[in-house]
């Protein structure tokens, strides 16, 4: 079947479903909005399989806004879950629409497979108290949702577009949360240790999503060498710091940084590299020098007091270490992480969290020792693979990012949260990227 008959395919019934509820919501008025919402269901996987490029790229900056918080805090606590549900599904539907147009294609080596060895071991083994079979099944398949563009092949047009849009991610969730912030329905900022840039998420989720826009600036810089991408990567920069989120800004710093003395570009000379080093070099004792004025902003004020474990740590980890030490091979299935903290528990009451804020020590309740090695491993081999073929820029910098993925992981929640959403399928981009005709000599 052409794309074009499959496209038809599609329409034909669309065409008919909306045709359908037009009639249904003009016999039954009390259904309105059920079927409204299905009517724009309809309609969206049409435009989805028409447009799949632009599809995409809009669904990776409404997934890096992280809309969940923004109608968490909106409507009530039950749209959290249901909102990255949805925006897993509809990432895991794109890929496959994908798939139909053009193709699938096996990724032997890839982080999936690690997951579904944990699913099945766990499956074996026995779950932790609590944990059900479908639990563990939707908690897996969330966990494999980033990885789903790997396994399908993608429309021309469709790497560069995501990189584009992974750039913008962090500047658009700062914008849209503005109508918001002046009509007092959400604040831009929230007070944790001092004022945090919060955007439409979590100030640790905008961070997140911080990372891979700096990278694709970085990439898009040594690709093309324009000021505008040089000016966006600032801006970046500037969002990133604002959240207050020390680790991932100390980690972006060192990429950049490790980037720009190191990896040669025939369009970003080392000239221009040097001073924007030196530009960076000399902001950087200024803000020192005048951080005692600013410790309103939560940066400053955790250089000021020197404070630390801000995430309550201390108080997370002793019951995620001891749940690993009862099946230490093998762990407890994949979302056991889940309940290891009890959600209505005290701990989870005072920190406002029951997640890990350790992929390592998670990885080992879920999969054991076993599936933490075959994870770290499937993803080594992943990214080295992958990386192998590109550009020489492309190449060096998308592994120092996973490096600091790595690094990151350790304290953070990088893993199950939606900013991996937009980190993989940002790489799964750079990865799929065709070369410039002259990259051989801007190598």
């Amino acid at each position: 079947m052409t794309h074009a008959a499959l496209i038809r395919g599609a329409e034909a019934p669309s065409a008919i479903v909306l045709a359908g509820l037009c009639v249904a919501i003009a016999l039954t008025p009390a259904l309105i909005w059920p079927l409204c919402f299905a009517a724009c269901g309809a309609g969206a996987v049409t435009l989805a399989l028409r447009l799949p490029v632009p599809a995409s790229a809009l669904w990776l900056i409404l997934t890096g806004m992280t809309l969940e918080m923004a109608l968490h805090d909106l409507i009530g606590p039950a749209m959290l879950q249901t909102t990255i549900a949805a925006v897993k599904t509809v990432g895991i539907g794109l890929a496959l629409i994908c798939a139909l147009r053009h193709g699938a294609r096996m990724e032997v080596l890839n982080p999936v497979w690690a997951y579904a060895v944990m699913l099945i071991a766990g499956w074996a083994h026995g779950l932790y108290p609590g944990l059900t079979a479908a639990d563990s099944l939707r908690s897996c398949l969330g966990s494999v949702a980033p990885f789903a563009f790997c396994f399908c092949r993608l429309p021309s047009g469709w790497p560069d577009a995501i990189v584009r849009a992974t750039k913008w991610v962090p500047v658009l969730a700062v914008l849209a949360c503005l109508p918001l912030a002046m009509a007092g329905l959400r604040p831009l900022f929230v007070d944790s240790g001092g004022a945090r840039l919060a955007g439409l998420g979590h100030p640790a989720f905008l961070a997140g999503v911080c990372l891979p826009a700096i990278y694709a600036c970085l990439i898009e810089v040594y690709r093309l060498g324009r000021g505008g991408d040089i000016a966006l990567l600032a801006v970046n920069m500037l969002i990133l710091l604002l959240t207050g989120a020390r680790a991932p800004l100390a980690y972006a710093v060192l990429v950049a940084a490790l980037t720009l003395l190191s990896v040669p570009s025939g369009r970003f000379s080392a000239e221009q590299r040097r001073l924007l080093l030196l530009l960076a070099g000399l902001a950087a004792p200024l803000l020192a020098l005048f951080a005692a004025n600013l410790t309103a902003v939560r940066l400053f004020n955790l250089l000021e007091t020197e404070a630390a474990d801000l995430s309550g740590r201390t108080l997370l980890w002793p019951a995620f270490q001891a749940a690993a030490a009862q099946s230490p091979w093998v762990g407890w299935g994949i979302g056991a992480g889940n309940w290891v903290i009890p959600p209505d528990g005290a701990v989870a009451r005072l920190l406002h969290t029951w997640a890990a804020h350790n992929e390592y020590l998670r990885i080992s309740v879920e999969g054991g020792q076993i599936g933490l090695g075959l994870l770290i491993s499937l993803f080594a081999l992943w990214v080295m693979r992958a990386t192998a073929p590109l550009a020489v820029a492309d190449r060096r910098i998308m592994r120092l990012a996973f490096i600091a993925f790595a690094l990151n992981a350790a304290t953070d929640n990088v893993l199950i949260s939606t900013p991996a959403c937009v980190l993989i399928t940002f790489a799964t981009a750079v990865f799929r990227r065709l070369p410039l005709p002259d990259s051989h000599l801007r190598a």
